[in-house]
Parts: C-alpha cells; sequence; structure tokens
C-alpha cells in the first residue's frame, strides 16, 4: 500500500466506525498530521495534534510526568504512553497516538542511539507501544517513524470492532 493509501485507508476506517484521532509528535515534527491532513475531509476524524518537541511542552500540554523524563527520558515506552494518553484527553479524541524518538544525526547515547523511535496508540479499550530502531539519515528517520505510526493506526483499527 502506497503512503497516500495509507492515509487514505485510516481515515476511511476512522470515518466507519465514528472515531477520533488526535497526534502528539516529538521527534516527527508534525508529519504524521501532515500525511492524515492531505487527505480532504480529514477534519471528519483528525481533530488535531500536539507537536512537543521540548521536554516542558511534553509535560505541560501532555502531562507527561517529571519522574518519567527523570527515570527513563523523552525517548522511552512511557513517556510514549504518557504523551499519547495526554493528547487524547487534551483534544478529547477517541485514540491518542504519539511518536517520540531520535531523529539523529546528533544525540544518540549506547543505550538510546540515533534512530531510536517509541510509538504509541491509546484507546479507550486498548494501549500499544512499538520500539523502531532506524538506520537512515534524520529524514528518512522522520519518515519511517510517521509511516510506522500510520501502519500501527491501521494494525488497531483492523482488530477495532467497536463502534461509538
Amino acid at each position: 500500500m502506497s503512503d497516500e493509501q495509507l492515509e487514505r485507508h485510516v481515515g476511511e476506517l476512522l470515518r466507519a466506525r465514528q472515531l477520533t484521532l488526535a497526534t502528539a509528535e516529538s521527534c516527527t515534527g508534525g508529519l504524521v498530521g501532515h500525511r492524515l491532513t492531505d487527505v480532504p475531509g480529514s477534519s471528519d476524524y483528525y481533530v488535531g495534534g500536539v507537536i512537543s518537541y521540548a521536554n516542558s511542552v511534553k509535560q505541560q500540554l501532555l502531562g507527561v510526568q517529571p519522574e518519567t523524563l527523570a527515570q527513563h527520558g523523552a525517548v522511552s515506552q512511557v513517556c510514549a504512553l504518557e504523551m499519547a494518553r495526554g493528547v487524547r484527553r487534551l483534544l478529547q479524541a477517541d485514540i491518542g497516538l504519539s511518536v517520540t524518538g531520535i531523529a539523529g544525526p546528533t544525540g544518540g547515547t549506547p543505550d538510546k542511539p540515533v534512530g531510536l523511535v517509541y510509538l504509541a496508540l491509546v484507546a479507550a479499550d486498548q494501549e500499544h507501544c512499538r520500539r523502531f530502531v532506524w538506520d537512515g539519515d534524520r529524514a528518512a528517520n522522520k519518515a519511517r517513524s510517521a509511516q510506522a505510526a500510520l501502519e500501527l493506526l491501521a494494525a488497531y483499527l483492523h482488530g477495532c470492532q467497536a463502534v461509538k
């Protein structure tokens, strides 16, 4: 499925299930939201997003706990889940989708290398988090992360039976 087909497909699934989506993005800088809004009529299901690049924004807008950042860091499963929960709550959406990671080329450590990304999806009935380590340059890492986030959303929606 091409990138454009994926955006249209998740939009059709969201619309059919009468579900709304909100995004919280860090390393992708709004790329997921951009791709979603490239589809005409996406305002039917996409309520908006927060580009939470700074930790202060993660805390103040999304409710990421200071302890999470101190103990696990912004690039962690715990932070990704808190971001998805927070954007879902903040924008009153059915689904919160988040991306946090290290796009590169700098910022990596032995424990958290460049290309490390966590994606989280939070809905009323489920929570999912996936970890990836990409090996591309900054642009490729961002693109792969946005693609993987939309794939996670599609996988959830294919398994979702509940309609409002």
